[in-house]
């Protein structure tokens, strides 16, 4: 099973003079997940090559055992430290994709045209594909072949008002991912802050926040597999 991995390339948090980029536990969780499930995983982003890393979420108060494994781990960190570009992927090669959050998606893969095309081929080639905390705010030009917004009535999550006034910047980030989910007809809806939540509607799988994002890889594992179990099975070779 192949999975793609897409992260930001963006690490300036708007006009505060601080950075942001990708959040750590949002790519080791899903990471060892994938890797543990015997899964072949390439990283890409817009740029390619390191992502940046959001500096808060390797402070103390933030790190897990995944992240502080990922950070030690030398496979990981040189797969990082390689991503591929993101315009050279195409959705045929993978069986899945995945997308951790981090406040800088909002900034550049959210505007993203093959970031975009990604997410929509995956979708209608009846792939499965899943975003965490403030990566659903990707899917906003997202659209299906009707040129409806993608989410439009779709079950969706994703990182709450209240957890980005928690964290102070709901005047810093370009748009809201609660409000932009709600404004394109997304069936939005949410658990307590920081507390896991995931959703699935068909093919596309949310989580709310940090703590979200494991159990979203694990309903990844679970889609995914039974995708390809039920495609392989209805293939002529599997009949023969």
């Amino acid at each position: 099973m192949k999975v793609l991995i897409v992260l930001t390339s963006h690490d300036k948090l708007g006009d505060t003079g601080r950075t942001t980029g990708f959040w750590l536990e949002e790519l080791a969780a899903p990471y060892y997940r994938f890797k543990e499930a015997g899964w072949d995983i390439t990283l890409a982003s817009p740029k390619g090559g390191q992502p940046p890393l959001d500096p808060k979420s390797n402070e103390p108060a933030n790190q897990t055992d995944q992240t502080r494994r990922f950070e030690t781990d030398p496979e990981a960190t040189r797969a990082l430290a390689t991503t591929v570009r993101l315009d050279s992927v195409t959705a045929d090669d993978y069986d899945t994709v995945f997308y951790p959050g981090g406040h800088g998606p909002l900034w550049d893969l959210a505007e993203d045209t093959d970031s975009a095309r990604l997410i929509e081929t995956t979708l209608r080639s009846g792939k499965p594909l899943a975003l965490v905390c403030h990566a659903p705010g990707v899917l906003r030009h997202t659209i299906n072949e009707d040129g409806t917004p993608l989410v439009q009535g779709r079950k969706v999550t994703g990182f709450t008002n209240s957890e980005e006034d928690g964290v102070a910047l709901t005047d810093i980030v370009p748009f809201l991912v609660e409000d932009e989910l709600k404004k394109l007809g997304g069936i939005y809806s949410t658990t307590s802050d920081w507390q896991p939540y995931v959703v699935q509607d068909g093919l596309l799988i949310t989580g709310q926040n940090p703590a979200s994002s494991g159990p979203a890889a694990d309903a990844l594992i679970t889609l995914t597999t039974a995708q390809t179990t039920t495609v392989a099975e209805k293939s002529p070779s599997a009949s023969a």
